[in-house]
């Protein structure tokens, strides 16, 4: 069984699916594992410790796909700046593992099933305990909670922490996390350790104790229907929901130095949360970072992955964050990636086990059709639309 890891060819990515630590495993496995030159150079992993864990490192991506049993990707495929198809590399009956996002991509899904590749969107991982392990969306949604509040205390035009000065007494930042999913808790932890008053914000009763447990105040938004699906993952709780969320966020928004926003609903727009005239009653100074600009984002002035600054305020939209710390991002991936691979490779073969809810949650593509509720979803609203 060949298991084969790209580079990846995103503007801008620097993590690597594969690191040399999961390598070992894999090879104790008795798995071949081929992975393309240069593949974990952004990451700081090099080939010559691919080598050492036991890997054969390869130039020819084409060759190395026409050899595999299993492709692992971070990113869906694409195709490069030098012109490389990644999809058309893929040969019928591969295995492709990766973050597909089968509800925001469905065409994707499509294609992969026209060319007989068997998707596994590992971004679809059912929020389940036994598969925690394997989940990469709070793997990469603890990076980007911390980063985001470094990246809000050096925008900000303020110290952060409470300080006791020879010219007098400096106030402690104020830090309002909106959503107390993996990220926000992470950004809640991190604008304390930095000194901040926080307050973290919420739909959801049951994480009170947990913005609690992190010295924060808690901030809940009443939801008028089920706030999560039975995977565990964010629902749309509907327009007139997210308006009157907006009136009861203003004053505590327009109070905060630092507003971090999570808010984000797998295959639709985030919910707008922060609109222009809230960010006008903010003071001078202030920062907002929109953790889900990739899908619109939270606030009405959002760029994605630019600097905005409006009236006084900077808005900051990163799109990748993990990216921006590659080494932990990739370790973090890698092993979900290693315990992800034994739910459907058993004895040295593939089995798509239907009744194993990972792989039913994750399967996007099998037998020539795309099978994932998210993706099919998607493309009847295509359709229809």
């Amino acid at each position: 069984m060949r298991i084969v890891v790209l580079k990846e060819l995103a503007s801008g990515e620097r993590r690597v699916a594969i690191v040399p630590e999961t390598v070992r495993q894999f090879v104790r496995q008795e798995f071949v594992v081929s992975v393309e030159a240069g593949a974990g150079e952004g990451a700081f992993f090099t080939d010559d410790a691919y080598v050492e864990a036991g890997a054969t490192i390869c130039r020819d991506a084409a060759e190395m796909c026409r050899q595999a049993d299993v492709v692992i990707k971070i990113n869906p495929p694409t195709t490069g700046s030098d012109g490389r198809d990644e999809i058309a590399l893929l040969p019928e009956g591969v295995v492709l593992v990766a973050m597909l996002g089968p509800g925001e991509n469905p065409k994707l899904a499509e294609v992969l099933a026209q060319k007989g590749v068997k998707g596994f969107a590992v971004d679809t991982i059912p929020r389940i305990t036994r598969a925690q392990s394997m989940d990469v969306l709070s793997s990469m949604a603890t990076i980007t909670g911390y980063k985001a509040v470094l990246l809000a205390a050096d925008a900000l035009a303020r110290m952060t922490p409470m300080l006791m000065t020879p010219a007098g007494t400096i106030k402690p930042a104020s830090a309002l996390v909106i959503g107390a999913g993996v990220a926000g808790l992470q950004a809640i932890a991190t604008a304390k350790r930095l000194g901040a008053r926080v307050s973290g914000v919420d739909v959801r009763p049951a994480v009170a104790e947990q913005i609690k447990s992190l010295g924060a105040k808690f901030v809940h938004m009443e939801a008028t229907h089920q706030a999560e699906d039975a995977s565990g993952y964010a629902t749309d709780l509907g327009e007139q929901f997210y308006k009157q969320e907006q009136d009861i966020l203003a004053p505590h928004v327009a109070a905060a130095d630092m507003v971090i926003t999570t808010a984000l609903i797998p295959g639709r727009p985030a919910p707008v949360l922060i609109t222009e005239q809230m960010v006008n009653t903010m003071k001078g100074g202030s920062v907002i970072v929109d953790l889900a600009a990739r899908a619109g984002g939270n606030c009405t002035l959002s760029q994605a992955d630019r600097t905005v600054t409006h009236n006084g305020v900077t808005i900051l939209a990163p799109l990748n964050l993990p990216s921006t710390l590659p080494i932990n991002a990739s370790e973090m991936y890698s092993r979900n990636m290693a315990a992800f691979v034994k739910e459907f490779i058993v004895q040295g073969r593939v089995n798509i086990d239907m009744n194993n809810e990972v792989v039913a949650g994750t399967l996007v593509t099998c037998d020539g059709k795309v099978v994932h509720q998210a993706a099919l979803e998607a493309l009847r609203r295509s359709e229809t639309s």
